[in-house]
């Protein structure tokens, strides 16, 4: 009665041998050859008693990999991956009717035919996706969102600049040889001649208007702010394709054409602008 203590329960005289340390049976914890155990239990530690624990997990961030796995294949991953390729589609198929002078390319000759209204309005719009006019405003962006990155300590603080800036460089390099390929006449109020597909102008300012919106997000405060400027810049290129349809000088599917292929290059941008941070092991990685 007075022997109850706190410590481990003692062997008894009389009790089974086969579960004492080191003695060979099928309940033992310990081998009694001296190998090492083979399952999980007898790897465990254990306490001051001599009772098994285990550390439990600890929770916690999911690791850089999981984050990124989930956001690649999450909604929004889908859509980033599958929007390019639908893009890319689309402007295949157009181009396809037009060289072919399939269905899609007549009506869209039918439908400028109704369309052209020459006017002011129309002039001023068209003359958004001026070279002269777009290239400036994306300039003085880059000019300004390079000298805030750098003024933060920002790493890589030349990146979004110099992306864009290739962006817009690049736009010559693509249209001019798609116009002199696929040489497609022109609306009849622009006379003869070929090289209206796909629209250098809507181009111009898809890349200019477009890349100035992008690159602007980061440092404007408030959604309010980051919706207002991506309105603006939808809006403007709206209204130069419009104004170039109007007008007459180009069809509507080299507008739409020019659209498909800068709203790929925008997103591609998009990653390219993303600040990276210096993990563990001096490697760059893509920020958040």
């Amino acid at each position: 009665m007075g022997d109850t203590w706190s410590g481990p329960p003692q062997l008894r005289p009389g009790r089974a041998l086969a579960h004492t340390p080191g003695a060979s049976g099928s309940g033992s914890p310990h081998r009694s050859d001296g190998r090492s155990p083979q399952t999980p239990r007898g790897a465990r530690h254990t306490d001051p008693d001599g009772r098994p624990r285990t550390t439990p997990p600890v929770r916690g961030r999911p690791t850089i990999s999981s984050g990124r796995r989930a956001e690649r294949h999450g909604p929004r991953g889908l859509l980033l991956l599958g929007l390019p390729g639908l893009l890319f589609a689309l402007f295949a198929l157009i181009t396809w009717q037009v060289v072919a002078d399939g269905p899609l390319a007549r009506a869209d000759e039918r439908l400028s035919d109704s369309l052209v209204r020459r006017g002011a309005t129309a002039q001023f719009l068209a003359d958004l996706g001026n070279v002269t006019v777009a290239v400036p405003v994306l300039a003085l962006v880059l000019v300004y969102v390079a000298w805030r990155a750098r003024a933060t300590g920002t790493d890589q603080w030349w990146r979004p600049a110099v992306g864009a800036a290739a962006l817009m460089a690049a736009v010559p390099l693509w249209v001019v040889p798609l116009k002199e390929l696929i040489a497609r006449p022109g609306p009849a109020i622009m006379g003869p001649g070929t090289g209206f597909y796909p629209s250098g102008h809507t181009a111009t300012a898809a890349v200019a208007y477009g890349a100035a919106a992008l690159l602007l997000l980061p440092w404007l405060r408030g959604a309010p702010a980051r919706g207002a400027a991506v309105c603006c810049a939808v809006v403007v290129n709206l209204g130069v394709g419009a104004g170039l349809v109007r007008q007459g000088y180009h069809w509507p599917l080299d507008v739409v054409a020019s659209w498909c292929v800068c709203a790929v290059l925008l997103t591609a941008l998009g990653r390219w602008s993303r600040p990276r941070s210096r993990t563990s092991d001096g490697t760059d990685r893509e920020g958040r």
